[in-house]
């Protein structure tokens, strides 16, 4: 390659940034979970791509369905802890 399309290249340019932090923050935790064809789901879409275009569509079903339960599962999870501690707050105020 010549010395010049290196130059040309900006890495920091915002052409090159795909997924903003939320969407990247996503991605890593389905990595970090082990999910990585959930991963591959969330990359693709984030790039703007349909994933069924690349992925089997029974795969890409059981993916989306067994994400959307344990996304459901952790904003269950998260309303309940809430409410405990909204709770635990207002039980505290109660006894004042």
């Amino acid at each position: 390659m010549t010395p010049h399309a290196y130059s040309s290249h900006n890495p920091n340019s915002n052409e090159d940034k795909v997924m903003n932090p939320a969407q990247f923050e996503r991605v890593m935790t389905a990595i970090v979970e082990g999910k990585y064809s959930w991963a591959c789901v969330l990359v693709l879409r984030f790039a703007g791509y349909n994933p069924a275009h690349f992925i089997p569509y029974r795969t890409y079903k059981r993916l989306i369905r067994s994400n959307r339960k344990s996304n459901t599962e952790k904003s269950t999870a998260n309303a309940t802890s809430s409410n405990q501690a909204y709770q635990a707050l207002v039980d505290t105020q109660s006894l004042e």
